[in-house]
């Protein structure tokens, strides 16, 4: 299927082996994804209770860091989402630093400034939508002192 616009990323590092290789190496592998920037998401899982690590592509606005819950344009959201929505504290790893977060969800009106941002760094995102009902939603992660946020 072909979509305008879209460019497919090189799939050689994806999930689990993504998250372990960024960790092993303290994002010398992992950080630069296809032209992209990754971090690594903790949340707590809302069912389980326990730690959750995603690698997501991230941008900046401010000293917030921005990640979007695409799931590639799927029609439910990412579960990482669902447990920030659950539990808004969390942790990123950024490289080798390690950083408590507080997250929400852009408010609509931030959303059409922020959605600019992110698809100026991440151009798939605007085939995602088209693929969707839902509205892709922009997170927010605000950085947290005081807690370990997760």
């Amino acid at each position: 299927m072909s979509e305008a616009g879209y460019r497919p990323p090189d799939l050689g590092l994806l999930g689990a082996e993504h998250v372990a290789r960024y960790q092993e190496t303290g994002g010398e592998v992992g950080h630069d994804w296809n032209g992209a920037r990754i971090l690594l998401l903790t949340t707590t899982g809302r069912r389980t209770g326990r730690p959750r690590t995603t690698a997501l592509i991230y941008g900046r606005d401010g000293d917030d860091y921005l990640v979007v819950a695409s799931k590639g344009g799927a029609p439910e959201h990412p579960l990482w989402y669902l447990n920030l929505q659950a539990r808004p504290r969390a942790s990123i790893q950024v490289r080798t630093a390690h950083i408590p977060v507080l997250a929400r969800t852009a408010t609509e009106t931030e959303r059409s400034r922020l959605w600019e941002t992110v698809t100026g760094y991440w151009p798939n995102y605007a085939v995602y939508q088209t693929r969707t009902e839902r509205i892709i939603p922009v997170v927010v992660l605000t950085p947290h002192r005081g807690d370990k946020g997760t």
